[in-house]
């Protein structure tokens, strides 16, 4: 890119908000797990929609590639440009601002830029819920929540980001403005252009601020970490759960052995619950709108049925806020406590509930076949079939060595969830990582459609380049 275009790209937010030097851009270049890393000619801080407006007119003119980013939070690559250096990183974090609440109407308005932690907190001022709960909530940003359709663990009762949104403000391609902040649940007013670029990954638009749903505060919240002995029995715990306490089970998580291990060994003050080890875990949350009392019931007699079904072998039950916060630590540092292990090989697939003990017993045996003494540490959100299958690798094995069989190992996963019926991604997205597998497990007819609403939002091609399609 040429001194003058630089300089243009730059004079639209000012010399404090673009970063040219190599230390300053860094942090934007690479993704915690360190998979993917590449080079811009220059990371741009827009403080609103407008400058953001005029940088997608400029770069749309000059045919340059804008890279969209939020708290750089992403497991797939979308948010990373290529080695090229050549893109232009456009940073969300400055748009944080808060425009509206409606604790009446069960609404807030908020930008891109605001984390997904402020959002809570915002909601609660409010004496409301925004029930969006991820392990980096406290970095990622309601922008890249809405790129790639975040879930977390609360799907289960209200549903991933789609379902919490109403209405968007997004820039085009081309700098114009669509402003589609309507708090309406019902607008039947021709296509539903929401829910296009909510999940676009940044390909066809960006998203600069939303109009988000707000649910009552639960008046109280009951949780367990429980031992099973195996997937069988999982699967009918989850019906009894659901049987026993209906839309107030609002997570249902689950754990091998093997993750628990990884996290009491490298997480800081880490410690299992339980006395003794089990080969399954279950970290289950009832919500509750009534009296004081009625989730711990609820939880109680769902524990004690268990119990007497032979599904439940161990429970604890916290009984203060810092050993709810300790339980929960667990299942959110899941995914970094396999970091010390060596190299870890993710998929995040989903599957028909009724399928996951199968799912995970084929996939276990395959990959174990394929990689002898690797360590398969499956783990997520039993209730909406979303399972994080992670491998992690033989010790003592070289951790370049194992990772070079990443595509191998991931075919060999991809085949047995297609021959489920299941997904690829479930909630992570596709960006980078996983394009290519896209093509094979895609119907052509989609492929097609997904290409020519591209084409259509995006002509030449400047958002996001070489991600997802």
């Amino acid at each position: 890119m040429d001194a003058e275009l630089l300089e243009k790209f730059g004079a639209i937010v000012g010399d404090d908000y673009r970063l040219t030097s190599d230390e300053d851009k860094a942090p934007f270049l690479h993704e915690w797990r360190d998979r993917y890393q590449g080079q811009a000619a220059l990371v741009l801080r827009p403080k609103d929609t407008a400058q953001i407006s005029q940088i997608m007119v400029l770069a749309n003119e000059t045919s340059t590639p804008i890279v969209p980013q939020g708290g750089n939070t992403g497991l797939v690559g979308g948010q990373i440009p290529f080695e090229e250096g050549c893109e232009v990183v456009l940073s969300l974090t400055r748009l944080n601002n808060v425009r509206s609440v409606d604790p009446v109407g069960h609404v807030m308005v908020l930008e891109a830029g605001v984390t997904l932690a402020d959002a809570q907190e915002v909601a609660a001022k409010a004496d409301r819920l925004f029930p969006l709960s991820l392990a980096a909530q406290g970095s990622c940003q309601i922008g890249g929540n809405l790129a790639s359709n975040a879930g977390g663990v609360n799907v289960l009762a209200y549903g991933n980001m789609r379902e919490l949104c109403l209405g968007l403000e997004v820039v085009l391609a081309d700098g114009r403005i669509w402003n589609g902040l309507r708090a309406l649940k019902k607008d039947n007013t021709g296509y539903d252009l929401r829910d296009l670029f909510i999940g676009s990954e940044g390909t066809l638009g960006i998203i600069t601020a939303a109009v988000l749903k707000l649910y009552p505060r639960p008046s109280e919240q009951a949780n367990a970490f429980i031992g099973l002995k195996n997937l069988k029995n999982i699967g009918e715990l989850y019906a009894l759960a659901t049987q026993s306490a209906g839309g107030q089970l609002t997570a249902f998580e689950i754990m091998p052995r093997l993750g628990l291990e990884f996290v009491v060994r490298h997480a800081p003050n880490a410690s299992d619950p339980l006395q003794s080890p089990h080969d399954w875990y279950v970290l289950l949350e009832i919500s509750s709108l009534g009296g004081e009392g009625e989730a711990t019931g609820l939880m109680t007699r769902l524990l004690e049925e268990g119990l007497e079904k032979d599904l439940v072998s161990d429970a604890a039950l916290p009984s203060s806020l810092e050993q709810r916060a300790a339980i929960w630590g667990l299942r959110e540092r899941m995914s970094e406590a396999q970091k010390p292990e060596g190299g870890s090989i993710k998929h995040d697939i989903s599957v028909p509930i009724a399928s996951i003990p199968d799912f995970i017993t084929s996939a276990n045996k395959a990959v174990t076949d394929l990689v002898p003494d690797c360590r398969p540490c499956p783990f997520g959100h039993w209730g909406d079939g979303n399972i994080h299958y992670n491998i992690s690798q033989p010790v003592g094995m070289d951790k370049q060595e194992f990772l070079d069989q990443w595509e191998q190992v991931s075919n060999c996963v991809h085949g047995i969830v297609m021959s489920f019926n299941g997904s690829i991604s479930a909630e992570h997205g596709i960006g980078r990582m996983k394009r290519e597998m896209l093509q094979q497990v895609k119907d052509p007819v989609e492929l097609d459609l997904m290409r020519s609403i591209k084409q259509t939002l995006d002509p030449k091609g400047v958002l996001n380049p070489g991600k997802l399609l």
